[in-house]
Parts: structure tokens; C-alpha cells; sequence
């Protein structure tokens, strides 16, 4: 009897040991690790490694001459975090990338990348991707679907004409920026970001003339940049974003809200959007699945005294903000009205 009391306490201590044992040899691990930084070295191929790429946890190889990334070099970084070659001559990144397991942080920013391999998906625990000043035409499709934890996406100063319709389900991004590229559109579905805090899509001049209504449902945003595009209207939906604080209209032929109502700043754009949405809700929308999650969020509704809170107005007090000087055509006349803004998604697309 005594032998089996003490039985469960014998194997309890054993599978502490082991734990104990396991953390143990993590810590040794980690402090074998190495930081290599091979950058500035003008190199145009590397050399032959004389240390072990597994235990490498950080390897710089930026502002060299590289062209190349041989496919067993990276297949071998098993313990690499961050991996830093921006400002190169690469055309390609090698497959063998989707072997980083570990990868948090990929900068390939500055190179001659037309597109990024599909194995780069297989890099689960990456939280930043920076691939600014490239050449890229898309992004992988599923990229929404499989970098789950990225946090922050940097694709500005390319030749990007839509962005993956997944990019809606990267639920832990922080940070967009999209500036400089040809975007014709931002997805449909956006309620999926959020925790969004920063989107700027600045800069894409003639290609991109509307935003979906679903902006109104990024509840973290703070500060949205959408600067010198060709953008005649403001969803109405965006009277919803409480937490926004930054607004950047410059360079768009802006009719709504119109240039009396943004020369009087942030908080004033975000009531006179309120109550227009609101007063759209008279008539039956066809999209109610948007009105369904406005209401559900307590953003809109006829009894919502919110925007004339002169509490509210002060915790939003508005930025810097200028003015811009738009000019009402026939052709802009009524088009954003709270009634069009429900019809088919084709509409905006002439």
C-alpha cells in the first residue's frame, strides 16, 4: 500500500525534471545562438559559411550587390527571427524561405521583386513584412489565410493593383501601408481587421477613386492617410470611427463632406458622416448586413446623441487639417448619396 501512495508523487517529480530538464536545454540553445551581420560588405555572392546556419538567429546581409540567395543557405537557417536583405539586386527569393519556421521579421525592401513565393505562407510566426520599393504585381492569394500573426504589412512603392481579398482576415495587423502603388480598390470585407490601427493608401493618384463602405467597421483605426488619390466621397459609415485622430484627404477632388464642413476638422467631418448615415437609415438598405453590425456596435442608431456630445468632441480633437478644394460636376452630383452607397458593388466600378 505504501509503494502505491507514493506512485503518483514519484511520476509528478519525474515529469517535473523533465520539464525542468527541457527549459534548461532551451536556455543553453538560445545562448548558442548567433547574430551575424554581414551587411555594407558590398558582396556580390556569399561566401562559405564557417559556422553552423543553425544557430543563427539574425542575419543581416543588407546594402550588398546580391542577386541571389542560394535555396540550401536558407534552408538552413532553422532558428533564424530575423532576416534582413534589403537593398540588394534580387529578382527572386529563394523557395526554400517557407523552411523559416521561426521567421518574425523579413525585410526585402529595396530589391527587383516581381512577386514573393507562395512558400513564404509556410512562415507562420511572421509578425513583420516589409517588401518596400520593389516591383511587385501581386501578393500570394492566400496570404490572409495563413499569416496569422503578421502585424505588420509594408508593400509601398510598387505596382500593386489590388490586394489579396484574404488580406481582410489578417486579424492581428496593425499597421497597412500601401502608398505609391496602382490600387484600384481596397477589398470589400474589412470588418475582419480589428485591430487595424494604421492604413495608409496615400499616393496611388488616378487608379483609386472609392473606398467600400466596410472602412466605417475598422473600430481600432487611428490614423487613415488616403492623400492624392481620386476620391470624391467619404463613406458615410466613417462617422463610426470613434478612435480615429488623424485624417489625411489632400490632393482628392473632394465634394462630400463638403470643403465648409472639412475646414472645420476632424470631429465636425465624423458628425456631419453620423448623421448622414443616420438619416439614411430611414429608407430599407439593401446591404443589411452592414446596418446589422452598425447597430450591434452602437454606432448608429436614431437615438444615438453621440456627436453632439460636446465630451466626445473634445477627446477628439481634431489634427492638423487642410482643407481641400473640390469642385461639384454633374458627373459627382448625387452620386454618393446613402442610397447608392447601398446599391450593387459594380457601381463604383466604371
Amino acid at each position: 500500500m505504501m509503494y502505491e501512495r507514493q506512485q503518483p508523487a514519484r511520476i509528478a517529480g519525474a515529469e517535473d525534471e523533465l520539464k525542468a530538464a527541457e527549459r534548461r536545454k532551451r536556455a543553453v540553445d538560445e545562448e548558442r545562438l548567433e547574430i551575424v551581420d554581414l551587411s555594407g560588405l558590398s558582396l556580390d555572392s556569399l561566401p562559405s559559411p564557417s559556422l553552423d546556419l543553425g544557430i543563427i538567429c539574425k542575419l543581416d546581409l543588407s546594402n550588398n550587390n546580391l542577386q541571389m540567395i542560394p535555396e540550401p543557405l536558407a534552408a538552413r537557417l532553422a532558428n533564424v527571427v530575423v532576416l534582413d536583405v534589403h537593398s540588394n539586386q534580387l529578382k527572386a527569393l529563394p523557395s526554400s524561405i517557407g523552411c523559416l519556421s521561426k521567421l518574425k521579421l523579413l525585410n526585402v525592401a529595396g530589391n527587383l521583386l516581381v512577386s514573393l513565393p507562395a512558400t513564404i505562407l509556410n512562415c507562420r510566426s511572421l509578425e513583420e513584412l516589409n517588401a518596400n520599393f520593389n516591383q511587385l504585381t501581386k501578393l500570394p492569394d492566400a496570404v490572409g489565410l495563413e499569416l496569422i500573426n503578421l502585424k505588420k504589412l509594408s508593400v509601398n512603392s510598387n505596382k500593386l493593383a489590388h490586394l489579396p481579398r484574404s488580406t481582410s482576415r489578417l486579424t492581428s495587423l496593425r499597421v497597412l501601408d500601401a502608398r505609391l502603388n496602382c490600387l484600384r480598390a481596397l477589398p470589400d470585407d474589412l470588418e475582419s481587421l480589428v485591430n487595424l490601427q494604421t492604413l495608409n493608401i496615400s499616393q496611388n493618384f488616378h487608379h483609386l477613386q472609392a473606398l467600400p463602405y466596410s472602412i466605417g467597421l475598422l473600430l481600432s483605426l487611428v490614423e487613415l492617410d488616403i492623400s492624392y488619390n481620386r476620391i470624391a466621397a467619404l463613406p458615410d459609415s466613417m462617422g463610426c470611427l470613434r478612435k480615429l485622430q488623424k485624417l489625411c484627404v489632400d490632393g482628392n477632388p473632394l465634394v462630400s463632406p463638403p470643403p465648409e464642413v472639412m475646414e472645420q476638422g476632424l470631429h465636425v467631418v465624423k458628425e456631419y458622416l453620423g448623421e448622414r448615415m443616420t438619416a439614411g437609415y430611414e429608407s430599407p438598405p439593401k446591404k443589411k448586413s452592414w446596418i446589422g453590425k452598425l447597430v450591434r456596435y452602437g454606432t448608429f442608431n436614431g437615438n444615438n446623441n453621440r456627436w453632439v456630445n460636446g465630451e466626445d468632441r473634445e477627446r477628439l480633437a481634431p489634427t492638423d487639417f487642410q482643407s481641400i478644394n473640390g469642385l461639384v460636376t454633374p458627373r459627382h452630383e448625387g452620386m454618393f448619396s446613402p442610397r447608392r452607397l447601398f446599391s450593387p458593388r459594380n457601381y463604383f466600378s466604371r
